[in-house]
């Protein structure tokens, strides 16, 4: 239990479903604020006290785990060392992966407990994970990177339920945190200044910023500050001849060069990525590929190599980055994924 609407609405319908449910909110920092800033940032004090109440309108049993230690090295330390290496990683991916689905799991099912029952808007129809009812809010892609045997274990009782009417549920119950903002960014980065956190932990070194012909156009304080398809805060000295903007087309940490150019040499049809997670069925009819949380789905087709996957879109695609999660569909149902290598 977060201490947001989706958790409370989750444990309140399983509860009333009978199950035997025990709420826990995850203590992932060792040093949490007080208070939200608005809908930025998590698991703060403020958090906690919101998830606390809703178990006691629910009237469940309430506890707080110490996850501070775990999630530092398994979530923040990752994002941190992913970007070092130019590539873009997802947290929040990264976090149900190795936190919700690994550490809270193990704890739970060697507690006697049978399944972590999650907010997550996403479905599961005999173990298979498909997209939530609500397209706009859908998260089957932040948990793409699930086992079977983790999906066995898990449940998310919104995936029938539109937001609005999670939050019309949530008043009706009582709680209080029916109209609470949802969180969004990423939770551990509460100003949302991504790249001054990064700085202040990898440092600052001045590199160049070249065009696809290696002409230097301008400097910045650290490749690590940027990612693929980024147009916003570059440090350009020189503007294109043709006045377009320019977008962050490569990321080279070793030299900490950033290449940018057009929109146009964005476009990518290849993507090779690592080992794949099959959680599944094997159709492979009405197949799409989701590129980013929230992104645009591609129609395509995959093929499986030694140790890796190469993915063919039947149409281009912008701004795929290194690191992100490529997660593979059969019309809403999630069939597998894995994590983007390179993309031409």
């Amino acid at each position: 239990m977060s201490g947001g609407v989706d958790s409370a609405v989750a444990a309140a319908r399983i509860a009333e479903a009978g199950h035997d449910v025990t709420g826990v909110h995850l203590a992932l920092s060792a040093n949490p604020q007080s208070h939200r800033t608005g809908a930025r940032g998590c698991c703060t004090i403020e958090d906690s006290r919101d998830a606390r109440r809703a178990a006691d309108v629910i009237g469940i049993p309430f506890y707080i785990w110490d996850m501070a230690e775990r999630f530092q090295r398994d979530v923040v330390e990752d994002f941190v060392a992913e970007y070092a290496a130019g590539r873009t990683p997802n947290p929040c991916l990264r976090c149900n992966e190795k936190i919700k689905f690994a550490a809270v799991l193990d704890r739970a099912l060697a507690l006697g407990f049978d399944a972590v029952a999650t907010g997550h808007h996403a479905k599961l129809v005999d173990g298979v994970l498909s997209r939530s009812v609500d397209q706009a809010k859908d998260q089957s892609y932040v948990l793409g990177v699930l086992t079977r045997e983790q999906l066995g274990h898990a449940m998310f009782p919104l995936g029938e339920s539109t937001k609005a009417e999670v939050r019309e549920e949530a008043a009706r119950r009582g709680l209080t945190v029916a109209d609470k903002p949802d969180s969004h960014d990423i939770c551990f980065i509460a100003d949302g200044d991504t790249r001054g956190f990064l700085a202040k932990r990898l440092g600052s070194a001045e590199g160049p910023i070249v065009d696809q012909s290696g002409e230097v156009v301008g400097s910045h304080q650290g490749a690590h500050g940027f990612t693929v398809g980024q147009r916003k805060g570059l440090r350009i000295d020189r503007p294109a001849p043709d006045g377009r903007p320019r977008y962050v087309l490569s990321i080279e940490p070793v030299s900490n060069t950033v290449t940018v150019g057009p929109r146009s040499a964005l476009e990518v049809t290849t993507i090779t990525c690592g080992a794949p997670v099959w959680n599944g069925p094997s159709r492979r009819d009405d197949l799409t590929v989701q590129l980013r949380a929230h992104g645009e789905v591609y129609p395509c087709r995959f093929e499986e190599r030694a140790g890796g996957l190469t993915i063919e879109l039947d149409r281009p695609a912008t701004g795929v980055a290194a690191g992100q999660a490529a997660v593979l569909y059969s019309g809403a149902t999630v069939i597998g994924s894995a994590t983007i290598v390179s993309a031409s």
